[in-house]
């Protein structure tokens, strides 16, 4: 998530104008077209939204804004300088990093009310509030906004010998450097895992204890919610590390291992970026209730389109009233 920009490797830069220009240009229109489509359906039903909704919108919300940023990026990595002068590059940069955090805090929250929900039903009722989601969300607009103020503070449009203008953090402020990988990797990784790997935890064995239907699909969708966390995340934050102790040299500085790590950064950043993608699919499309309404608006916007809404796929079992609510904390 730093936008980590051209090197003076040329291979790697060559690299850079083809792979992160065409992936980058294909994770904004998907990831524009998915997350769209969410802010969509979920504003048409706006008066039926609950808790999970409301983190669900804001999710979207979330990835939109990232996606929003990746078209300068492309731009940046094919002509190999930022071109688009110092206030873009605070801003684009900050709005990069609030749409990455807050996407992951929102992934948190679900998590935790996904949590509290199974575990401690007879609790967290009365808390469940459209009050206080409104409360969570301004929070964590406003916490992901806090941690990425220092890219639109201390980020430049700077010229560099032989690179052109880059955007980045100036010389003297190698600090920020450090607080950007800090932030990544414990905001944007250790910490969200370790939440997802601890609530699910708790989740699965009260699942499997229950008389729920459909409880083996979800346990499934709580497996690929955590997998495709940590296998898109965690190669992208083990390359920023080995860079690091590369520059503090706790590793040997090697020429060819330098090359090599920035790749990887390259590499694993932009990959890690498609979590956007799926958080539509893993978090919404999986819903029966979100398809349901998908398909009701699809039938509104295309008259002359037949779609059989009763279908066996979208019909409800029948469970107990907890489990009823249960299943609609993971199928939106």
């Amino acid at each position: 998530c730093t936008g980590f920009p051209p090197t003076n490797v040329s291979d790697v830069k060559d690299f850079n104008k083809v792979f992160l220009t065409t992936l980058y240009s294909l994770v904004f229109i998907m990831g524009f077209i998915g997350n769209g489509l969410v802010v969509y359906v979920l504003v048409k039903h706006r008066n039926q939204c609950n808790l999970t909704d409301i983190c669900l919108f804001n999710l979207a919300l979330s990835d939109l804004l990232f996606v929003f940023t990746l078209p300068f990026y492309s731009h940046y990595a094919r002509v190999g300088q930022w071109t688009f002068g110092d206030f873009m590059c605070r801003l684009i940069s900050c709005s990069h990093h609030i749409g990455f955090f807050s996407s992951i805090f929102f992934m948190v929250v679900m998590t935790l009310d996904r949590y509290m929900i199974i575990v401690h039903a007879h609790r967290v009722a009365r808390y469940r509030t459209k009050r206080a989601s409104i409360i969570l969300t301004v929070l964590v607009w406003m916490l992901s906004l806090f941690v990425s103020l220092p890219d639109f503070i201390f980020r430049k449009a700077k010229e560099q010998e032989s690179q052109g203008v880059q955007c980045d953090y100036p010389d003297e402020s190698k600090i920020w450097e450090r607080y950007d990988l800090f932030t990544t990797n414990v905001l944007g990784l250790v910490i969200p895992l370790l939440v997802m790997v601890g609530c699910y935890s708790r989740i699965i064995p009260t699942l499997v204890n229950m008389r729920t239907a459909k409880k083996h699909r979800i346990i499934k969708l709580i497996i690929c919610i955590v997998v495709a966390f940590f296998l898109l995340w965690a190669p992208y934050n083990i390359s920023l590390f080995l860079k690091f102790f590369l520059e503090k040299e706790i590793i040997l500085n090697d020429k060819v291992l330098d090359e090599n790590i920035r790749l990887s950064i390259t590499v694993t950043e932009a990959f890690a970026y498609t979590h956007c993608c799926l958080n539509p699919i893993i978090y919404a499309f999986v819903g029966e209730k979100f398809m349901r309404r998908a398909l009701q608006l699809l039938k509104k916007l295309m008259p002359g389109y037949s779609i059989d809404l009763t279908d066996s796929s979208f019909r409800r079992s029948s469970v107990m009233s907890r489990g009823s609510e249960i299943t609609s904390s993971f199928k939106l």
